[in-house]
């Protein structure tokens, strides 16, 4: 195993495979120290480890190397893999290779494990069997032994995961790309490069397979012209009928083509062969904001296409209540209400999140470095938020340059997140926002971006147990 990961990414693969009976090697560049707690849950189970460093020898002794996704793809180690004809696979990849049900897929840069697991919610109404798996820290092979030709598995697939299937030449037979915006700058060359990574999702699908893909979003709207299989839309039918020929579009009424729609005040699934029909009104969707409005027409399309009744379809519509740490309300404390996006790792994502909140905003924002721009965002943060508490990281001095020149008014920096929530509740009034949309990475202060919002969880739950004023008395003090 190259890579096992800080954050536990090759915990089910070593399981796994220690229980196929597979003799298992695990090498990783982090010492054990570093790899503390995922040592710990593999305590017991027949491994060798080589921590602190790579070796040449556990390479050639191999007969299979599986390759943690942060592993870049330039490694010499995979180099060296590839040289001495050794088999790679990521842990998506075997499980597609080993997976008996129909799997669905889903990718994007936001939206992908809202999608992903709307889609789940949908289908297991129908199939309580139903599967949800991939990047949402459940490994997919762990699951493998409830799945059966029937079960219906939903995965939830980042780019670096789709780096595997495609190097195997394997695409989902339903798959769906949500959207395209910068990100993951420092590991690919470009946008290009980034959205390639993606459009694997979808590189080698028969042509019986369907993609589902986001009209609004040119980007990915683009990915029609090269899509092997067959392509339904969802998103808004305006850009649907913007991208069908003008000449043919004034000899007859456009027509709109199969697809889930959010049209007016409604979601409307337009099907292959069959009328208009209405799903449910957006003012019945729970979760805030026109990106999950979009989120919801993706997964609704899935799931019709994957054979969930539209009655099943609408009920969930209707009852899903979102996922931890994207846009999640955590609690209201003396009339403001404290919002946990720590998910939101580009400006692209905390921009949604901003256009999605109605009430005035106190940000927190800032963090690690990933060659993001930050200048689409700062007008918005000056036209929105009532101040800004930036936490110290390698991409803040830009962030804050950019709100700067924006005009965006920025309370402070700091360097401790406890410090800068107490901020942010001071600087609040009832009726306002704190909101954690970081718009970078979390590399530095946090583990990782879920243990930012797990902490953050944890401040404003004391902050909502303490006494009235206490934690405003004591950040102006």
């Amino acid at each position: 195993m190259l890579g096992l990961g800080v954050h536990g990414g090759g915990l089910g693969v070593a399981r796994f495979m220690v229980e196929q009976g597979a003799t298992v090697r695990v090498t990783d560049l982090q010492d054990a120290a570093a790899l503390q707690t995922p040592l710990a849950a593999l305590a017991g189970l027949p491994l060798a480890y080589t921590l602190g460093r790579h070796d040449a020898a556990d390479f050639v002794w191999a007969d299979l190397v599986v390759r943690n996704p942060a592993v870049p793809r330039e490694s010499p180690w995979l180099a060296l893999a590839h040289r001495l004809g050794k088999p790679v696979y990521m842990e998506l990849g075997l499980f597609a290779a080993l997976c008996p049900g129909p799997i669905i897929g889903v990718t994007g840069t936001k939206g992908k494990t809202t999608t992903a697991t709307w889609t789940w919610e949908m289908i297991r109404r129908a199939d309580p069997s139903a599967v949800l798996a991939g990047n949402l820290r459940v490994s997919a092979l762990e699951q493998l032994p409830r799945i059966t030709p029937q079960t219906r598995v939903v995965l939830e697939m980042s780019s670096w995961q789709l780096e595997g299937t495609d190097a195997l030449g394997w695409s989902p037979p339903l798959a769906a790309i949500t959207n395209l915006s910068p990100d993951h700058l420092n590991r690919y060359r470009d946008m290009d490069d980034y959205g390639e990574a993606k459009f694997a999702l979808i590189r080698h699908q028969r042509p019986q397979d369907t993609a589902v893909l986001n009209a609004d979003d040119a980007r990915v709207a683009a990915f029609a012209q090269r899509a092997p299989g067959q392509v339904v839309w969802f998103g808004s039918p305006s850009a649907v009928a913007s991208r069908q020929s003008p000449v043919a579009s004034r000899q007859s009424p456009v027509r709109i083509p199969p697809g889930v729609y959010l049209e007016g005040e409604e979601i409307v699934w337009y099907p292959r062969d069959g009328a208009r029909t209405p799903l449910v009104g957006v003012g019945e969707i729970l979760v805030p904001g026109r990106h999950n409005r979009l989120n919801a027409c993706c997964a609704a399309q899935l799931a019709l296409l994957a054979g969930v009744p539209v009655a099943a379809v609408g009920a969930a519509l209707r009852s899903f209540r979102g996922v931890p740490d994207r846009l999640e309300l955590v609690a209201s404390v003396q009339g403001v209400r404290f919002y946990n996006d720590t998910t939101a790792t580009t400006p692209a994502a905390t921009l949604v999140a901003l256009e999605s909140l109605a009430e005035p905003i106190l940000l927190i924002a800032g963090g690690a470095d990933k060659r993001s721009d930050f200048s689409a965002l700062a007008p918005a943060v000056a036209a929105r938020c009532r101040g800004v508490v930036l936490l110290e990281g390698t991409a803040t001095d830009a962030l804050q340059a950019a709100l700067a020149a924006a005009g965006a008014p920025v309370l402070g920096r700091d360097d401790q997140f406890a410090r800068a929530i107490r901020a942010a509740f001071a600087a609040a009034q009832p009726g306002d926002a704190v909101l954690l949309s970081p718009g970078c990475a979390s590399f530095g202060m946090f583990a990782n971006e879920f243990d930012r919002g797990a902490q953050f969880r944890a401040i404003v739950q004391e902050l909502a147990t303490a006494p009235a004023g206490a934690a405003r008395q004591e950040v102006q003090a």
